[in-house]
């Protein structure tokens, strides 16, 4: 329940460029390229992959990191 409270909420602020943890905004964020994909650390800790072609950010999975 609590679930399908705050999904919507996180896809919101993936789509605005800010992170779901703190309300950051992930331009801000230090990048990196990792295998090809362009990291980006935010200053609490949560890691993200920018897609530069679709100019979105998604939340990195564990084998990504």
């Amino acid at each position: 329940m609590i679930k399908n409270l705050i999904s919507p909420i996180q896809a919101w602020l993936l789509s605005q460029g800010r992170c779901v943890g703190c309300g950051a905004t992930l331009s801000h964020g230090i990048q990196k390229d990792v295998r090809g994909k362009t990291t980006v650390a935010c200053k609490c800790g949560r890691i993200f992959i920018y897609d530069k072609a679709k100019k979105i950010y998604r939340r990195a999975l564990f084998d990504e990191v």
